[in-house]
C-alpha cells in the first residue's frame, strides 16, 4: 500500500510584514479567520528574536492499569498552553506595557517613559500571532486570553539586543478554548 504524502503540505512560518505579534485588552472583538484585519485596539509588540515564538500545548495524563500490566485508560490530568518569545523592541512603550503591566508604565519616548516594577499581576490580555507560511497561507494564532506568567532574565551588554523573553500562559475562555489556529490562502 503507498503511502498518503505530500510535500505541499510541508511548510515553514515567518513573521507578516508589518508585524506579527498584537496585544489588545479583554473585551476587543476576538479574531475568527486569519485575513480579517484586526481591531484598532490591537497594538504591535514589534520585531521578536530570531528564536520565533514556541508554542508548548502540553497535555498531562495518569494511566489506569488493569490487573495484569495493560494500560486501560488514561485520565487527564493536567493541560498546559503556553506561548514563549522573546520581544525585543525594547522601547517600544506597548512592549514595555506588556512586560510590566499597562498600568506601570507611563510616558512616551518623547517625553519620558516611567516604569515601575513590583508585584501587581500583568491584566491578562488577547493576544495574536500572525504568520505567513509556504504557499501563500496565512497562519494567525489568537489567545483569547492570556496572562504573561514569566519573564525571563534581561541582558545589558555591549554586544546583543536587550530583549524580553516571555512566556503567555493561555487560560481557557468561555467555550473551554485556550486558542484557535485560522489558516487561509492569503
Amino acid at each position: 500500500m503507498a503511502a498518503n504524502v505530500n510535500s505541499a503540505y510541508v511548510t515553514a512560518g515567518k513573521p507578516k510584514v508589518g508585524g506579527a505579534i498584537f496585544r489588545a485588552p479583554l473585551g476587543t472583538a476576538v479574531p475568527t479567520d486569519a485575513k480579517t484585519a484586526l481591531d484598532k485596539a490591537f497594538k504591535s509588540l514589534g520585531y521578536i528574536s530570531d528564536d520565533g515564538v514556541k508554542n508548548e500545548n502540553k497535555i498531562d495524563t495518569d494511566d489506569v492499569k488493569a490487573w495484569g500490566g495493560n494500560t486501560v485508560a488514561s485520565l487527564l490530568k493536567e493541560k498546559t498552553d503556553k506561548f514563549e518569545m522573546t520581544l525585543i523592541e525594547a522601547l517600544n512603550v506597548e512592549v514595555l506595557k506588556t512586560v510590566f503591566g499597562s498600568s506601570n508604565v507611563t510616558g512616551t519616548l518623547a517625553d519620558k517613559v516611567t516604569i515601575k516594577s513590583n508585584s501587581a499581576e500583568a491584566e491578562d490580555g488577547i493576544y495574536v500571532v500572525e504568520t505567513v507560511l509556504k504557499g501563500g497561507y496565512l497562519k494567525r494564532l489568537v489567545i483569547p486570553v492570556g496572562q504573561i506568567s514569566d519573564v525571563g532574565e534581561v541582558e545589558y551588554k555591549d554586544d546583543a539586543v536587550i530583549g524580553y523573553e516571555i512566556t503567555i500562559t493561555a487560560k481557557p475562555d468561555g467555550t473551554e478554548n485556550t486558542h484557535y489556529e485560522y489558516i487561509e490562502k492569503a
